[in-house]
């Protein structure tokens, strides 16, 4: 205490050194700020930094650092000080002195992110770091130096860019107008236009004779009949844009102006029929787009596209299924049936030509629906079935193939055997395994037959074997939801190469596959029957 009063009296009667000299001996931070105080009021200015350094104080020994001009001293602070106003008279300083580096770190601490963009751009030429600075602070001041920059040195993209982040969006235009760099305008300009701006933006490519672009923009701009009138002028190029703005608009005007297109109305070229499905969808209208696919997928199965029109049968089921809408049964029909065929390649693979067997009878009775490979699938059920002892099923379709249609066209490296089993019939065939009928457990049921005979109900069928499927022995494919007989699905997943699902193509895990106890497979099969339709088509 004595120390403190002598080095504070020492002080007042002028006895600066010596005063000076006990305050930072004293090691105490508040004896050192007080003398600090006492010196600041007497003008000794250089005594008092010093001291408020010993009291831990660098703002305010900095302060006077700087009204002093001792560059050295304020600079050994900076790092200390949070004031950015001091920050600021640094920097200041600095800059005045020629020593720009140093200014710009000043600034920056100051969060005066404009005079650094200013000398990275004037004095430092370091253009690179100012436009990463103004893309993040997005400052406009900053946003319009560095525009400038970049017009006196011709980079037009680059200016653009910045014009627009400077609020300058006209100014942007009529640079972009001028230097053909509308796209630098546009992706700038990004989601953040406003109408008026997307509209100039759609009127420039017009003129041009761009319409695909011309139309994107009405679009943004939310001038529908614009955008489908330009999009409809590059014919088939943008149709799937077309859709999207018929989808957004939902009016029955634009609706009916592109199917007049699509059905060849104004051009004489009718369209492909997966179009229409798309527009269907794009309205939400589900049931059409469902009866659509069918008639796709039909015209692609005669075409031999089995894969293919199975993929659009799929896809369509899932979406119905997606938006609660029930699946007609004609889809339903002919995506068994074309599953039916699809798999039976994997179940001879897998040694079960008995099930393979099956599946191409179930195509082979409905063999018109396969007209690009009649022949082919009629031989290759004759011979599964006599492989699989199913002689009578093999004799009828050797007939078939023995008629003078057909008889041609049958690969001579089965043409004797064919023939020899015509010759020699052999009409003995097992009966089909039966199984219990889902909705009918007194009932059995032919394992290939899909329909209850009791409550005529469309039986699921198995994606794994086309068998119908039975209760205590259910699963669905954790990726598709499709059912399948718990025991053969993981056979199937566990020993093809792909170990993925048969009806979705989508890879699976065995753990990811659980078999449903009793209660789970009875509510499971409530749900899929709310969703399908009978054969009249009612609930």
């Amino acid at each position: 205490q004595s120390q403190a009063g002598t080095a504070r009296c020492l002080l007042r009667v002028g006895e600066v050194p010596r005063g000076v000299q006990l305050a930072r001996e004293s090691g105490d931070p508040s004896l050192c700020r007080d003398c600090a105080v006492i010196l600041e009021e007497m003008k000794q200015r250089q005594d008092a930094a010093l001291l408020y350094e010993k009291a831990n104080l660098p703002d305010r020994a900095a302060a006077i650092y700087i009204k002093l001009k001792n560059w050295a001293a304020a600079g050994a602070l900076m790092n200390q000080i949070t004031s950015p106003k001091l920050q600021l008279e640094y920097a200041r300083a600095k800059e005045s002195d020629g020593k720009f580096e140093e200014a710009a770190r000043a600034y920056e601490a100051a969060k005066d992110m404009d005079s650094v963009v200013r000398l990275l751009l004037e004095r430092l030429n370091q253009p690179d770091r100012a436009f990463q600075l103004v893309r993040e602070s997005k400052s406009s001041e900053g946003a319009k130096m560095v525009s400038r920059f970049c017009q006196e040195r011709q980079d037009w993209r680059t200016a653009i860019e910045f014009l627009i982040l400077s609020k300058a969006a006209e100014e942007a235009f009529e640079l972009a107008t001028s230097h053909d760099e509308m796209p630098t305008f546009t992706a700038a300009l990004s989601k953040g236009g406003s109408p008026v701006q997307y509209q100039a933006v759609a009127s420039y490519y017009e003129l041009k004779g761009e319409f695909g672009r011309s139309g994107d923009f009405w679009l943004e701009a939310k001038d529908y009949p614009r955008a489908l009138r330009l999009y409809l002028k590059c014919g088939e190029k943008e149709i799937d844009r077309a859709i999207e703005v018929v989808g957004k608009a939902r009016t029955e005007q634009l609706t009916h102006a592109l199917i007049d297109f699509l059905m060849g109305e104004t051009d004489g070229v009718p369209k492909d029929p997966n179009y229409i499905f798309r527009l269907y969808m794009a309205l939400g209208k589900y049931t059409e787009a469902g009866d659509t696919a069918v008639i796709i997928a039909r015209q692609e199965q005669e075409l031999g596209n089995y894969r293919v029109a199975h993929q659009i049968l799929f896809d369509t089921h899932r979406e119905l299924k997606a938006h609660n809408i029930q699946v007609p049964q004609a889809l339903s029909q002919n995506l068994m049936l074309l599953h039916s065929y699809v798999i039976v390649k994997m179940l001879i693979k897998l040694n079960d030509h008995l099930s393979g067997a099956r599946m191409l009878i179930r195509v082979a009775k409905n063999i018109s629906k396969f007209p690009s490979h009649v022949v082919p699938i009629l031989t290759t059920t004759v011979i599964e079935c006599h492989r699989s002892n199913l002689r009578k099923s093999a004799f009828e379709y050797a007939c078939t193939l023995m008629r003078p249609e057909h008889r041609p066209q049958v690969d001579q490296r089965y043409f004797k055997k064919i023939e020899h089993i015509v010759r020699k019939p052999d009409r003995t065939e097992e009966e089909e395994t039966t199984s219990p009928s889902p909705y009918d457990p007194s009932t059995m049921v032919e394992d290939t037959q899909l329909e209850c005979p009791t409550t005529r109900n469309v039986i699921p069928y198995c994606i794994a074997t086309g068998r119908h499927i039975v209760l205590h022995d259910l699963c669905v494919c954790p990726s598709c939801g499709f059912p399948a007989t718990y025991s053969y699905f993981c056979r199937v997943i566990d020993q093809m190469d792909d170990h993925a699902c048969p009806m979705c193509s989508q890879p699976v895990s065995l753990a990811s596959v659980r078999k449903f106890d009793e209660e789970e497979a009875a509510a499971w099969l409530k749900k899929y029957r709310e969703r399908v339709k009978d054969k009249d088509g009612k609930d």
